[in-house]
């Protein structure tokens, strides 16, 4: 592999981790073990027939867990403490033996890059379960897996094609974080509110201790 495959590779296993880790681990050991792609000694790994049986089955509960609403915001809660760092070791093992510098900057990029591809799909699907229907999460999960597969077959055929989008993809993830978080907080306050968490204006409480007041200062009156 040169340069640009390595860090296409590296990359493009970080990004679909954020997305759909156990898509991303099968692609990777199946190219591998059919003799498509060549992968890295590191990540020789993933053609092992048990790794690829048991992300075969993780992505088969994720498929059903992910068109949920409610159920999918659940497990992108839990495969935050997942995706991550397996984004972050797959990119370092991607770029194959070199120097420990260049392994851990492969690894820092490539686990930012998987949190910010996480953040944006747990934060995206967030606001598609305020919709009551399921078609809108079923749309966006089958579309997800979609952009794994295709993204890491760009990755690995056509290297520079997938380091020009996935920079205008970056680009536009800078974009989107900050709006997404507006929009979440604002629809976190809206169901607080109506779920009476937010704090209530002061009601009477200023006019039920002054009654008391009033009413002694009259009978006070009265009595002289």
């Amino acid at each position: 592999m040169d340069a640009v495959s390595i860090i296409a590779l590296s990359m493009g296993a970080a990004w679909a981790s954020g997305i759909n880790l156990y898509a991303a681990v099968f692609m990777l050991g199946y190219m591998g073990s059919t003799g498509h792609i060549v992968l890295p000694d590191e990540l020789q790994v993933l053609s092992d027939p048990l790794v690829m049986t048991a992300a075969a089955v993780m992505y088969c509960v994720e498929f059903f867990a992910d068109k949920v609403p409610g159920v999918d915001t659940g497990w992108d809660t839990l495969h935050t403490f997942i995706r991550i760092p397996a984004g972050a070791m797959l990119a370092a093992s991607a770029v194959g033996d070199v120097s420990p510098a260049i392994e851990l900057t492969a690894g820092l990029l490539g686990g930012s890059l998987a949190a910010a591809t996480h953040a944006t799909k747990a934060g995206s699907r967030l606001l598609i379960n305020t919709s009551p229907e399921p078609f809108s999460n079923w749309g966006a999960s089958v579309t997800e897996d979609l952009l794994v597969i295709a993204g890491l077959w760009t990755a690995l055929t056509y290297p520079i094609w997938f380091l020009a989008a996935l920079v205008i993809f970056i680009v536009l993830m800078i974009w989107l974080l900050p709006r997404l978080w507006r929009l979440i907080r604002t629809v976190l306050q809206y169901i607080g509110s109506w779920l009476g968490w937010c704090e209530k204006p002061e009601t009477s409480s200023t006019a039920k201790t002054a009654e008391p007041t009033m009413v002694k200062s009259v009978t006070d009156k009265t009595e002289s």
